[in-house]
């Protein structure tokens, strides 16, 4: 009897030193921001739920951005823009959660079409209850910067190529009806494939473009360290 007592206390006392690491360990969650997230995993325990590093969130502007305005050491205020779950159905962002960024550095537009570059790190994230907590992310993009995408840029080299494509349609009508007002024709022909060229030449040559954001321009993040949102 006695060596039946000391076994189930025995069993006991390792079922209550458990208890506690299982609490602990919790279990594993998912969120689906981003498919080609580093990480998709968030630790749910007791207390607190653990968003691991490498997970990707998703921030919109609180406000209208230009780099052409903006210097390093700026305050940049974001937004979640909906209430973030795992996919199996645990909050960890309501509706309303705000996040602030700091801006760590701007690289200026450079020749040959080099856009300008933002460098920024988030920093906060306050809850709508006031409750802040800190946060160590930068923008998901291949060098962790905010710049024009490929479409700003092309707009730009077809603007300077029209635009001078236009003007030299003009000078063409010029020099053809100078000579001969039959040849207008040729000299439009003449012009424009002068004033296209010269302008995507332009277009490409000269600086690129400067970044802007629109309030409510979305930015997906990506967290260096883990995050840990404490249960209210």
């Amino acid at each position: 009897m006695k060596k039946i007592l000391s076994f189930l206390f025995s069993i006991a006392v390792l079922a209550v030193q458990t208890l506690p690491v299982l609490a602990e360990t919790g279990k594993i969650e998912h969120l689906d921001v981003h498919k080609n997230a580093p990480c998709n995993i968030v630790n749910i325990q007791t207390d607190k739920k653990v968003i691991e590093q490498g997970n990707v969130l998703l921030f919109a502007f609180d406000e209208k951005f230009f780099s052409k305005c903006e210097q390093a050491g700026k305050i940049v205020h974001f937004v979640v823009p909906e209430a973030l779950y795992t996919r199996e159905g645990t909050l960890l962002f309501p509706s309303g959660t705000k996040v602030t960024a700091e801006v760590t550095g701007i690289e200026k537009p450079k020749w040959f079409n080099k856009n300008a570059r933002v460098n920024l790190i988030f920093r906060n994230v306050v809850f709508p209850d006031g409750t802040c907590i800190d946060i160590c992310a930068r923008p998901f993009t291949k060098d962790y910067k905010l710049k024009e995408g490929p479409w700003t840029t092309f707009g730009k080299v077809a603007v300077s190529t029209l635009s001078l494509g236009i003007i030299g349609a003009g000078a063409g009508v010029g020099f053809g009806f100078i000579p001969n007002p039959a040849k207008i024709g040729v000299g439009i022909g003449a012009g424009v494939a002068v004033g296209c060229g010269v302008g995507f030449l332009v277009g490409v040559i000269t600086p690129g473009c400067h970044y802007k954001a629109k309030q409510g321009e979305q930015v997906y993040a990506s967290l260096l360290n883990e995050m840990v949102v404490c249960n209210k």
